[in-house]
């Protein structure tokens, strides 16, 4: 079986490991089901990996988890991975209710064992992880930058494997372009994604995040005092002066972004005019080509 088809696979097959369906998961060339726990752990005996994608728990929700837990018990098994030559396992996915479970004081929990190498369980983490919404922006970019990193995957790879758009992958992974005061900000929620997509081209994001979040701006606000911004730091330019746009030109801007990726302005004049894609590095600069060539 080639590696790409194994990719699609394993984005197929997820949410039958790490739910309670009754799904064949293709694991190591073999198909199994999980419809239960195989066991119970005693929890000291289980650790987290120190590859999830996930480093934020909000404690609130932790004690609330935790006081469902101490009701009703772990619904839903925690999936993990025997660590070699020890009698010790490292969670693949649930590391949450392992950590509620023992706030909430169990000795033991439920879980799903699977043999899987060091590729495989961070794949499945992340894509867990981003299924599941439990990733802040932040989190999402390095977990999709650690796997382009360290196991040679596309853009496109991604996409499918995760069930979003190569535009999507490739707007999370702009995230990263920005200096750590921002990326912080985004981290703890006091940026969105969309707020932080809006600076990663301005010269001074630091401190449009700060006068962003003073000001409690939407997103369109955050753009437009990006483009602003942008403008005001180029050189002076001798042009006429252009006439606005209208709503029907900046709704179909913004769906080739989003679409792409990438900045897209469109300039209409009569019968005809200019469409212009801004790239920032020669990997989106094949993507258009590829797009172009594939028409």
């Amino acid at each position: 079986m080639s590696e790409d088809v194994s990719k699609r696979r394993l984005g197929r097959g997820l949410a039958a490991l790490i739910g309670e369906m009754d799904q064949p998961i293709p694991v190591g060339g073999e198909t199994r089901t999980s419809v239960s726990p195989d066991r119970t752990l005693p929890i000291e005996f289980v650790s987290r990996s120190p590859k999830n994608p996930r480093r934020y728990f909000d404690e609130a929700e932790l004690q609330d988890l935790a006081g469902s837990i101490r009701q009703h018990g772990i619904v839903q098994p925690v999936v993990v991975r025997t660590i070699a030559a020890t009698n010790r396992y490292e969670i693949i996915a649930g590391e949450r209710r392992w950590r509620a479970a023992q706030l909430a004081g169990l000795v033991e929990i439920p879980v799903i064992i699977r043999d899987v190498d060091d590729r495989t369980a961070l794949e499945l983490a992340i894509v867990e992880n981003v299924q599941r919404a439990d990733l802040n922006p932040l989190e999402e970019a390095l977990g999709y930058d650690q796997l382009i990193a360290e196991h040679g995957y596309t853009q496109n790879d991604l996409g499918e494997i995760i069930g979003k758009s190569r535009s999507h992958v490739a707007n999370s992974l702009r995230l990263l372009k920005l200096p750590e005061p921002v990326r912080d900000m985004l981290a703890e929620g006091s940026l969105s994604a969309g707020h932080a997509r809006a600076l990663v081209s301005t010269p001074d994001p630091v401190s449009l995040a700060k006068v962003i979040t003073a000001k409690g701006m939407s997103v369109r606000d955050a753009e437009k005092l990006a483009q602003n911004h942008i403008k005001s730091q180029g050189a002076p330019q001798h042009t006429e002066p252009r006439e606005p746009k209208d709503s029907d030109t900046i709704a179909l801007e913004r769906s080739l972004s989003d679409r792409l990726g990438l900045q897209v302005s469109i300039n209409h004049k009569g019968g005809g005019g200019q469409l212009k894609i801004n790239y920032t590095s020669l990997e989106q600069l094949e993507d258009i080509c590829r797009l172009l060539e594939a028409r």
